[in-house]
């Protein structure tokens, strides 16, 4: 893989310090020159307030390193030019953190359907579910979303069951994982569930601590869609074999974004894994691992622009504007060669081309059309089955 993707340890130590807990996924930092980037969206961050309406601009709450950035500028290159080409001001706050978190901020607003601080956010679909069947969001007019009904890829249309015909989400970027080994050490690969079980990887083997990546791809290797309504009984099933495992002393780990570590000090040889995080890996590592979407299933999530019910119509209207801006394929080649995420519009990699030829083919930021026939979302849950089932993964996972 040619796309570097370096990590920052010390940067990477003061917030884990700071939150005094595993980073989330998205706050890796990103790009040659990562730390100063880094460094100057916390301190944007840290200088943009929420509260107020948003006057003849919009406010839009995003994750951490989740829009291109030039470090020499301090600036995002593409917002820059849709702010040129808009006329008109986008307050871009770097302030979500956590799905839970960042809802609990706001979550009084929404219930009332008061201004919640910010035009549009991009919650995870999971998340986002909660807040259409709340009734808490708006409905998009496409008609001022030409781009988007022309070039939203097929498979993301109806990938939320709450939202079919995405009629109150958009997607923004597309986390995916999959299956990831060393592949020196594991040259026949992780073709099945099963394969991790192999005595060669006992104590060998890390999952992930997020619960609808490692429970989905688990459920998908014991036969069932994480996408579908599946209950107790298969989830009951999937936490019967990641239990054997953990017991087992067959998983040695089951951790966060430091898994990667695990790979690099050969204390792991086969992972459930991020595809971003495969990127930086091989960039660094001399190409060490394999990471492939299994023919039972890998994970596909979206994290997706919402409007607040809040929202005055004018500013939905400016939202819809720049998500539509956000759609043109060669806007949004431009967002992908940074973030490296799978992009949710067609078209984009024609356009990496022109913007990074060497990311055009490359297979984790543009998954071929056998790996989208084997991406599965994880089904919406309801707050209590959330509550159940995630009580649940932590106590297997004895935490």
């Amino acid at each position: 893989m040619a796309f570097r993707q370096p990590e920052d340890p010390i940067v990477r130590n003061i917030v884990q310090m700071i939150r005094g807990a595993q980073l989330d996924r998205r706050q890796l930092l990103r790009g040659a020159a990562v730390g100063a980037a880094g460094l100057g969206a916390l301190g944007l961050s840290a200088c943009s307030g929420g509260g107020g309406e948003s006057g003849s601009g919009v406010v839009w709450g995003n994750w951490t390193y989740y829009l291109d950035f030039d470090e020499e500028t301090g600036s995002y290159p593409s917002l820059d030019a849709f702010m040129d080409k808009s006329g008109y001001e986008v307050q871009y706050i770097e302030d979500i953190d956590d799905n839970n978190t960042f809802y609990g901020k706001i979550k009084d607003q929404l219930k009332l359907g008061d201004y919640t601080g910010y035009d549009t956010v991009t919650f995870t679909d999971w998340m986002n579910g909660r807040l259409i069947d709340a009734n808490q969001v708006q409905e998009f007019d496409y008609g001022n979303m030409p781009n988007v009904k022309a070039n939203l890829v097929d498979a993301q249309w109806d990938a939320l069951d709450v939202d079919p015909g995405r009629k109150f989400s958009v997607p923004w970027q597309l986390p995916a994982s999959g299956w990831v080994w060393n592949t020196k050490a594991v040259p026949d690969g992780i073709k099945t569930l099963d394969d991790f079980l192999r005595p060669e990887l006992k104590g060998k083997v890390v999952v992930l601590s997020e619960m609808r990546d490692t429970v989905g791809m688990i459920l998908a290797g014991l036969g069932h869609d994480p996408g579908s309504k599946w209950g107790d009984k298969e989830f009951d099933e999937a936490m019967a074999w990641l239990d054997d495992a953990l017991q087992s002393g067959q998983i040695g780990n089951v951790k966060g974004n430091s898994y990667t570590q695990d790979l690099i000090a050969g204390d792991a040889l086969a992972a459930m894994a991020w595809t971003g995080d495969v990127i930086m890996l091989n960039a660094e590592n001399d190409n060490q691992w394999t990471l492939e979407i299994p023919e039972s299933g890998g994970m596909i999530a979206a994290d997706s622009f919402t409007v607040p019910n809040g929202t005055s119509a004018e500013a939905k209207a400016r939202v819809e504007e720049m998500i539509d801006y956000y759609y043109d394929p060669k806007v949004m080649a431009e967002v992908a060669d940074y973030v490296t995420f799978v992009p949710p519009v067609k078209g984009t990699q024609e356009a990496m081309r022109d913007v990074n030829p060497e990311n055009a083919d490359n297979p984790l930021i543009f998954p071929t059309d056998k790996d989208w026939e084997h991406l599965h979302p994880f089904r919406t849950l309801t707050a209590e089955e959330d509550k159940k089932y995630s009580t649940a993964f932590q106590n297997v996972l004895g935490l």
